[in-house]
């Protein structure tokens, strides 16, 4: 059974930092692509970042481009999210995700974790 456990989430001024965690369990993490999507309230889950199992192939949404570092180490079997400069609309639940290739699709990743809450006041 593969679970998928994000971490880091939290509440940060408009140009602060964090980073996110995705710790998985049941599965080969090392041959997984991996992603993060998030959702704000009423919209609907939006792709974030997304990479292949090895790092060679990765993408960013437009928004967030510049901003963000999507990362992993196989290692420990984690994903991460370094997010800069944050602003008050990438307030949202991040969610983890886990599937086959790396793309921007959500119906591309079988496995999603529970989310994190990121709110960035201005």
């Amino acid at each position: 059974q593969v679970q998928l456990v994000e971490s880091g989430g939290g509440l940060v001024q408009a140009g602060g930092s964090l980073r996110l965690s995705c710790a998985a369990s049941g599965l080969t993490f090392s041959s997984a692509a991996m992603g993060w999507f998030r959702q704000a309230p009423g919209k609907e889950r939006e792709f974030v970042a997304s990479m292949s199992w090895g790092g060679g192939s990765i993408y960013y949404a437009d928004s967030v481009k510049g901003r963000f570092t999507i990362s992993r180490d196989n290692a420990k079997n984690t994903v991460y999210l370094q997010m800069s400069s944050l602003k008050p609309e990438d307030t949202a639940v991040y969610y983890c995700a886990a599937g086959k290739i790396a793309t921007k699709r959500s119906g591309d990743f079988t496995s999603w974790g529970q989310g994190t809450q990121v709110t960035v006041s201005s």
